[in-house]
């Protein structure tokens, strides 16, 4: 029997995504002959899907808040009554995986049928044409995959959820200012209240800036928060299901199926779920700048990679791995390629590498390994990790190993044996990265 999937903790999920469409035309949906509307068009089911599915909504609305909440939440400005954050979460049949994939707010999609004659736009314009009915239905349209339950909650509803769930833990290689969220953070990890969490997944004017590059700061703050109320036991019984999810009684709101006792069950299912058992993903883009006559600039899938992430999900399979949601014809990873900076050891790794857009400087390692040492090594410093894990997908064979005090040059020794060398890509269409699992998200 499928299961229902709403944990109140994935309502901190909330983190701005993408839609697209391709040719210039707006979705309409994966595999039309697949899909099975009702009346209301609604789909209802599938052939083969399983799992259950959740669609998570932030809105931008100011509506009810005091001129001091909007200065404290640093939402100022005219709101567009629209929703700010989408994500669609897929708990699989046997609750062991949980998907989360962004939806980015400018997607150009058609909308579901409702009391308008046929037309398209942004995916979130639909609560302003017709709230979460709409929003959800449209949803379901662009993507076929059924949507079980709907969840949203509003910039209050959304600091209150992260303060009664004692706050969020972020980090940052570097520092992030940007003065229009009211957001400073120098480097290091932090634990942010309500307030600063609002501004840390609304900021824009960051590198990488706009709705995209704010997606992966936006997942690693919910995976971070997963993860810490595991570690906590805040979801590891019954009882304390049921506490937290009442803690945050009239934060967020639901759709009518969905009970109070079945976010408590759900709640204590996704707290039971390990870092590597979720994996977080954005819509494959096409083009994240396609102008259109009265909306301005949109947001299109890639058709292809986005039909295989939504047959994913229909099919109830992992979205990480599938080389089918990737960039054609190499690995996909979440960092530029000049950016990676490295010595090699072996002239002929170190020449590959260099071809294929890593930065490659001149001189010999400092760490030498053993004559008789057969595996490849990467070292490197606290602050290269991530483009240690890049460089990595490149070198599948070798095996990391961090060094403090070794700073971002990354060091590779080549040994007799992983000497294998994998193409790879900077995925920017996908705004850092390919399908990743949450503990590839956690702060160091």
């Amino acid at each position: 029997m499928r299961r229902l999937l709403t944990s109140a903790v994935l309502l901190a999920t909330l983190a701005g995504g993408t839609v697209t469409a391709a040719a210039g035309q707006p979705v309409r949906g994966s595999d039309e002959s697949d899909r099975h509307p009702d009346r209301s068009g609604r789909i209802l089911d599938t052939p083969g899907s399983d799992g259950t599915n959740i669609l998570l909504v932030g809105l931008d609305s100011r509506s009810g808040l005091t001129v001091e909440q909007r200065n404290r939440l640093h939402v100022g400005g005219v709101a567009c009554d629209c929703t700010d954050v989408m994500m669609l979460a897929h708990l699989s049949e046997d609750e062991q995986r949980l998907s989360v994939v962004s939806v980015l707010r400018d997607s150009y999609v058609e909308y579901a049928a409702h009391d308008h004659p046929r037309h398209s736009g942004k995916i979130n314009a639909a609560w302003q044409h017709g709230g979460g009915d709409l929003t959800r239905r449209t949803v379901e349209q662009a993507t076929g995959v059924r949507i079980d339950h709907y969840m949203e909650t509003d910039f209050e509803g959304f600091a209150g959820v992260i303060d009664r769930l004692g706050g969020a833990t972020v980090c940052t290689e570097k520092m992030v200012y940007d003065r229009a969220a009211g957001l400073r953070l120098t480097p290091g990890t932090h634990r942010i209240n309500g307030n600063k969490s609002v501004r840390y997944v609304r900021a824009r004017h960051v590198n990488p800036p706009g709705d995209g590059g704010r997606v992966r700061r936006q997942q690693r703050l919910v995976s971070g928060l997963l993860d810490r109320l595991r570690h906590s036991g805040a979801l590891d019984s019954p009882a304390r299901a049921v506490a937290t999810v009442g803690a945050l009684h009239g934060l967020i709101r639901t759709d009518p199926g969905t009970t109070p006792a079945e976010l408590a069950a759900l709640a204590l299912t996704v707290g039971r779920l390990r870092p590597e058992q979720a994996e977080f993903t954005n819509v494959p883009v096409a083009d994240a700048d396609h102008r259109v006559p009265g909306h301005g600039s949109t947001v299109l899938w890639d058709r292809e990679r986005s039909d295989a992430l939504w047959s994913a999900l229909r099919a109830d399979r992992p979205v990480t791995g599938d080389r089918r949601i990737q960039p054609t014809g190499a690995t996909a990873v979440g960092v530029p390629l000049p950016a990676i900076q490295l010595r090699v050891s072996d002239g002929a790794i170190g020449f590959a590498l260099l071809r294929m857009g890593f930065t490659v400087l001149s001189g010999e390692p400092r760490h030498a390994l053993p004559h008789d040492q057969d595996s490849t090594l990467i070292f490197y410093g606290p602050s290269a990790a991530r483009r240690a894990e890049a460089l990595h997908a490149a070198l599948p064979e070798a095996r990391l190993r961090m060094v403090r005090g070794l700073g971002r040059t990354i060091e590779v020794q080549v040994g007799r044996g992983g000497r294998t060398v994998v193409p790879v890509v900077y995925d920017r269409t996908g705004f850092e990265g390919p399908p990743v699992t949450g503990d590839r998200l956690r702060c160091p």
